[in-house]
C-alpha cells in the first residue's frame, strides 16, 4: 500500500510538473504527456478499486 501511495505522489508531482513547463514554454508536448499519464493513473485507480471490491466480495461469500 506504501508503494501505491509513493508511486500516486509521484504521478501527481509529475503531472504538475509538466503543466507548469507548458505554461512556461508554450509547448503542447507537455501538456499531451501530462493528459497521458493521466489517464493511465485514472485507469491504474480503477482497476485498483475494482480489486478492492471484488476481494470484498470474495470474503463475504
Amino acid at each position: 500500500m506504501l508503494l501505491l501511495r509513493v508511486i500516486g505522489l509521484l504521478a501527481a508531482i509529475a503531472l504538475g510538473v509538466s503543466v507548469l513547463l507548458y505554461m512556461l514554454s508554450g509547448e503542447r508536448k507537455y501538456l499531451g504527456f501530462a493528459w497521458r499519464l493521466f489517464k493511465y493513473s485514472l485507469f491504474v485507480v480503477v482497476l485498483i478499486l475494482l480489486l478492492f471490491l471484488s476481494e470484498r466480495l470474495l470474503v463475504m461469500m
